[in-house]
């Protein structure tokens, strides 16, 4: 199971408030401290004026890599900041994200497909997400036949089902661990990821239910997440429900963590 650290997002008003001040203390250690806690990759979202997102997207790249080497998953879907973003990273990136919408099938598929990138591809043709499995198959494959295309191998492609939050639907949970046993089904060779914490929004204790949702949604094949590596609960979930699905060879990832302290 891949960890994507969420934490380096300008939506949320801490991280806005550094690119706004240049505070690169505030960048950096959360870049070192979710590459500590093991997040494969760490997302980069500077949530910024399209006019001004390159630049602020150069300054997150640089204070990340320079306190950790782990890649960077560039989130945003402005392929002129993505143009620019791109030639600042150490180490082929991945992209958060495409979908079905041809403006992005357009124009940020082939950044993808020129640098050699992974990419999450959003189960979501337009503005409007689907109701259902079967209509987000749909997008699916419109998208995964753009990015077979273009060239992007399955194994580059992380189909994310969409996790949208059980407080206005409570079939939302279902609806996209349908989808994700549909997408292993269909594309055996593709990743699958989610943006967990949209599970909870918006409800209270909102640990309990992602990391509830995370150990069905490993069940159903997910194996890479978009979620909050400094959660050392929900890292212990992680390990615990690989060991019990079989995915941890002699427990060593399970028995490294206990003798770290995670589970006390």
């Amino acid at each position: 199971m891949q960890i994507i650290g969420e934490k380096i997002n300008g939506t949320r008003k801490a991280v806005a408030r550094a690119i706004r001040e240049r505070d690169a203390n505030a960048i950096r250690d959360l870049a070192a401290h979710q590459a500590e806690a093991g997040a494969a990759w760490l997302d980069v979202n500077a949530g910024t004026h399209p006019d001004q997102e390159a630049d602020d997207l150069i300054w997150l790249i640089e204070n990340d890599q320079a306190v950790t080497d782990v890649p960077l998953c560039l989130d945003s879907a402005n392929p002129q900041a993505l143009n620019v973003a791109i030639q600042a990273v150490a180490r082929t990136p991945m992209i958060n994200s495409i979908s079905g919408e041809p403006e992005r099938l357009d124009n940020v598929l082939p950044i993808v497909a020129e640098h050699g990138c992974q990419v999450i591809a959003l189960a979501m043709g337009g503005t409007r997400i689907p109701e259902t499995c079967d209509e987000r198959m749909e997008v699916v494959r419109t998208v995964m036949e753009a990015t077979r295309a273009a060239g992007v191998p399955d194994e580059h492609v992380y189909v994310d089902p969409l996790a949208m939050t059980l407080g206005t639907n409570t079939e939302s949970a279902v609806t996209a661990l349908d989808t994700m046993r549909a997408i292993r089904a269909a594309y055996p060779e593709a990743h699958l990821t989610i943006g967990l914490s949209n599970i909870s929004f918006g409800l209270p204790a909102r640990s309990q239910i992602n990391r509830t949702f995370l150990t069905l949604a490993m069940q159903a094949g997910l194996d890479s997440a978009i979620l909050d590596p400094l959660d050392r609960d929900l890292r212990a979930a992680i390990l615990s429900t690989g060991l019990v699905l079989g995915r941890d060879r002699h427990c060593l990832n399970y028995v490294r963590a206990a003798r770290a302290g995670l589970f006390e």
